[in-house]
């Protein structure tokens, strides 16, 4: 829970400023860009200079999200102010997940840290930050409005597919009643959610259902934990492209013969795999990964790993036991 002042704080800082950069996490999920996309085009109408960014040098959407209005706002780290009046971060749970931004974030004058992860510290000169909330777009949505504006059907868009990809289409157990209101206050404004659904969850390629053949082939159950991998080699020969390869751990998490799920898919850069756990509910999946240096949620987290997939699999066991 926020509290009010913290709320009052942060809609004073956003009101005053005539500068704002806003930025999400590295490799950003649904939820990561609806924030990002949605509070920086508030922002950008109610007439506030605004660079939208994250820490990548060619910062790219998956293509999955390639329908979301506003992408064409991002720009590279290298045109972000180095010192910022103010900076807001949505979605990263710690500042070291603004990649190479997070310099920028510790000069900045003032800073608003907007996020629902548990392992927050609270790293803002602001902190908006609620584990009770199922999406850091529920909350951006909560700051948009107590602004005083209310979002634009892109904007809603945006916010929408935040809320309905970190909540699995509702059905994960973080889905409040809140929740289940901002998404129907985002469909009143215009929010074409039978678009948003296909272009998110039923526009897959054959390409991308051929990559899914190579996850469940290579799919097995180990004391509870159903995981998988995928190589860089396997992308090469479908066709496709890591960004490309959103999704891929649904296909393994519904074994009823697991409690969790992980898919190791190998890194294009710096060698590795990067880990996507989900849980069924008993597993607390964020605990796991952040023993392994990553973060995220009670049922859904990640992090990255320096070894072999089996390597990888076999610590995470380790720690799901102890």
């Amino acid at each position: 829970m926020i509290e009010e002042a913290e709320w009052d704080r942060a809609v004073a800082v956003l009101r005053s400023a005539g500068e704002v950069v806003v930025g999400c996490h590295v490799d950003p999920d649904g939820d990561a860009l609806g924030s990002l996309l949605g509070l920086a085009g508030a922002l950008r109408r109610g007439g506030t200079r605004v660079w939208a960014t994250w820490g990548a040098e060619d910062p790219k959407a998956p293509p999955i999200y390639g329908f979301l209005e506003g992408l064409e706002t991002v720009v590279p780290p290298a045109e972000v102010p180095e010192r910022p009046d103010v900076f807001v971060a949505v979605d990263c749970g710690d500042p070291s997940r603004l990649g190479t931004l997070a310099g920028h974030f510790a000069a900045a004058a003032t800073t608003v840290n907007l996020d629902h992860h548990r392992s927050n510290p609270g790293f803002g000169t602001v902190n908006l930050v609620d584990p009770g909330a199922a999406s850091s777009a529920e909350l951006v949505y909560q700051l948009v409005r107590r602004m005083g504006a209310t979002p634009d059907p892109a904007e809603a868009t945006a916010l929408y597919t935040g809320i309905v990809t970190d909540t699995g289409r509702f059905q994960y157990s973080s889905t409040s009643p809140t929740t289940l209101r901002v998404a129907a206050d985002l469909r009143e404004i215009g929010v074409d959610h039978e678009r948003v659904a296909t272009e998110i969850f039923e526009s897959g390629s054959l390409a991308y259902l051929h990559v899914v053949g190579v996850v469940l082939s290579r799919a097995r159950v180990e004391d509870g934990l159903v995981w998988s991998w995928l190589d860089t080699a396997d992308l090469d020969a479908a066709g496709l492209s890591i960004d490309e390869a959103e999704g891929l751990i649904d296909a393994i998490r519904p074994v009823k013969e697991s409690r969790f799920a992980l898919l190791l898919k190998q890194r294009a850069e710096g060698g590795g795999y990067k880990g996507s756990l989900r849980s069924r509910g008993e597993v607390d999946v964020a605990q796991i990964a952040q023993a392994l240096g990553g973060g995220g949620h009670r049922r859904a987290a990640g992090f990255t790993f320096d070894g072999a997939p089996d390597e990888a699999a076999r610590a995470v066991l380790k720690l799901a036991d102890g």
